[in-house]
């Protein structure tokens, strides 16, 4: 099978390498033309035969807005776009409507694996009539892991990218819960190995993960995190994950909770924590810290 593949970072790149490695044909396009098979997107749509299949993976938002449009004026009725990246899922109905309009299909789909993805398979979740999906089907049995599991074709359009949104909510919570633990366990002078801690909880417990895996992958690296500064962004599908859970009613606290202590991480000095202080101090007489 021949794909389109617009974007060639990290993902990206690794992920034309996999579908290489299936036996299928890729025709990359890049700004960057180090990487880059066509030097447009016009070159690479030249490229491909008919019907034709363009995945896209660039960043979301204005990025993919741009290149739809752009392959909206390229392509031919019967073609597909597949979202690969991490948009919004109502961006994903206004996508998929604009390209109906010109009889060009499309697909979104929410890929999860990061570097790993190139030797592991990449997790995907994908949206869309069934029709369209058939026509991608090879790409996804590329990219995916070896087995039974890993790919699900997740509902309508805009099922892909919410599906993503979720898990990416839950890994939130996963890792600010590892997180918590392992700052704790330093904390307190009776543990005195705190990365072997983690290490005895790959095997036998309720508690062992990959990203379990890959914590104590970091503390083989930096036992006690110390070149690291205690700063994490947040991306959109975080954000996203909370306001859809109040479109719809559904509590989502440990979510909401890792979302916020990723806001923590922004304050050098957080003014909420000196109002606390403030608080504390006036109703309870207990001590305050000046400032320095």
């Amino acid at each position: 099978m021949e794909l389109g593949l617009v974007g060639l970072g990290k993902m990206g790149g690794n992920m034309r390498e996999r579908i290489r490695r299936a036996g299928h044909t890729v025709i990359g396009y890049d700004r960057n033309p180090d990487v880059a098979d066509v030097n447009s997107l016009q070159g690479l749509v030249d490229k491909l035969k008919g019907p034709r299949v363009v995945w896209v993976m660039v960043p979301a938002g204005a990025a993919t807005q741009s290149t739809i449009d752009e392959l909206a004026e390229l392509l031919s009725p019967g073609d597909i776009v597949v979202d690969g990246g991490n948009s919004r899922w109502t961006d994903d109905e206004k996508h998929a409507e604009e390209l109906k309009a010109k009889g060009i299909g499309f697909v979104d789909c929410g890929v999860s694996g990061g570097v790993w993805g190139l030797e592991n398979g990449y997790a995907l979740m994908y949206g869309g009539d069934k029709d369209d999906v058939a026509k991608v089907q090879p790409i996804f049995d590329a990219l995916k892991p070896e087995g039974d599991f890993g790919s699900v074709h997740a509902g309508k359009v805009g099922a892909g990218h919410f599906a993503k949104m979720v898990h990416n909510g839950i890994e939130y919570a996963m890792m600010q819960a590892y997180a918590e633990g392992w700052e704790l366990l330093e904390k307190v002078d009776s543990v005195t190995d705190v990365r072997e801690v983690f290490r005895s909880w790959q095997e036998g417990t309720v508690i062992r993960s990959w990203l379990l895996d890959l914590a104590v992958n970091a503390l083989d690296d930096d036992e006690h995190l110390e070149k690291l500064r205690g700063f994490a962004a947040d991306s959109g599908e975080g954000r996203w994950t909370v306001e859809a859970a109040i479109d719809n009613a559904v509590p989502l606290p440990a979510i909401t909770a890792s979302l916020f202590a990723r806001f923590a991480s922004r304050q050098d000095d957080s003014p909420q924590m000196k109002m606390i202080a403030a608080l504390r101090n006036q109703f309870g007489g207990h001590a305050v810290e000046s400032k320095k």
